[in-house]
């Protein structure tokens, strides 16, 4: 599983956790719903620390709540920079 594989996994349960839709969220967040399908998708692979802030605040998380996941905390950063 890579990086981006995780970050759309952790919005996808938030998202079911708290009974909103993909384009709800984008509202909420204030992002276009574009830009979350392509985390959703893989299509950004390194999404922007300012556009996953605006996903946790819209969550009612700090962007440390956000991150603090077992699957990003484990993930080990040296394997994206083999993929390259």
């Amino acid at each position: 599983m890579t990086y981006s594989d995780i970050l759309a996994l952790r919005i996808k349960q938030l998202c079911k956790k708290r009974g909103i839709t993909i384009n709800h969220l984008a509202t909420l967040a204030g992002l276009k719903q574009s830009t979350i399908d392509n985390i959703i998708r893989g299509t950004s692979k390194n999404p922007k620390i300012y556009t996953l802030h605006k996903i946790a605040i819209a969550f009612g998380m700090t962007l440390c709540e956000f991150l603090d996941y077992p699957e990003l905390n484990e993930y080990d950063l040296d394997e994206d920079e083999n993929e390259d």
